[in-house]
């Protein structure tokens, strides 16, 4: 591996299904999956071994949850992204796992596609979600109340951040299209989590969604628009 290389656990507990998986993100250039497992109790295990950049998750597991383990991994302190990759796209399920504090999600059917590109969007810090899923999200939330009111914690700048944020540019992209530094930005960023009482991208992109702060990406994109 070079110091750039990607590293990625795998847990899912189909062998068939994380063969396919490693095979999709071996093939893409600077990945290798450096850890596998079958249950929620593997994959905090992992989290807890700090071996790996990203752990993709699946939702239905023999022992516990997708979403509680990222219940307890956040609980924990757990700084390593999850990414969710699963066949479900209901709502209740979506939403529960980005609440949770998941960084993703990517429908299976979508993942010989989009996995790569996923996995490196939250090993960035950035969130993605399917179309579909972003479409769902915003379906739910389509008459949602974007009154001065809801917003009124953030200033018109921190509003043109999440905003951005949400439509997945990094800091230094928001810093370039907004004409700021990017400790600027960084600072604008912090000051949005502590506001909303939110604790990652994926949160801020929740928000925003339900907000109508942010457009659903086109097909075959993800939040971060890659």
């Amino acid at each position: 591996m070079t110091p750039e290389t990607v590293r990625i656990a795998i847990v899912d507990d189909h062998p068939i299904v994380r063969a396919g998986l490693r095979q999709v993100l071996e093939a893409s250039a600077g990945m290798m999956v450096v850890a596998e497992g079958t249950t929620g109790a593997d994959a905090l295990r992992l989290l807890a071994d700090h071996r790996s950049d990203v752990l993709v998750l699946d939702v239905n597991l023999p022992d516990i949850s997708g979403v509680e383990v990222v219940r307890q991994a956040k609980a924990r302190g757990g700084q390593t992204p999850i990414l969710i990759l699963t066949i479900h796209d209901d709502r209740e399920t979506v939403q529960g796992l980005l609440e949770a504090g998941a960084a993703g999600y990517v429908l299976k059917e979508d993942a010989a596609e989009t996995l790569a590109g996923a996995v490196r969007a939250v090993v960035r810090g950035d969130s993605w979600l399917s179309p579909r899923i972003a479409g769902q999200v915003i379906h739910h939330w389509a008459g949602s109340d974007t009154s001065a009111e809801l917003l009124s914690p953030l200033t018109p700048r921190e509003v043109e951040v999440l905003r951005l944020l949400a439509q997945g540019l990094d800091n230094e992209a928001i810093a370039a299209r907004l004409v700021l530094s990017r400790r600027t930005v960084a600072n604008h960023v912090s000051t949005i989590y502590s506001k909303l009482g939110i604790a990652s991208r994926a949160e801020a992109v929740l928000y925003a969604l339900k907000h109508r702060l942010a457009v659903v990406p086109p097909s075959g994109r993800g939040v971060d628009g890659r």
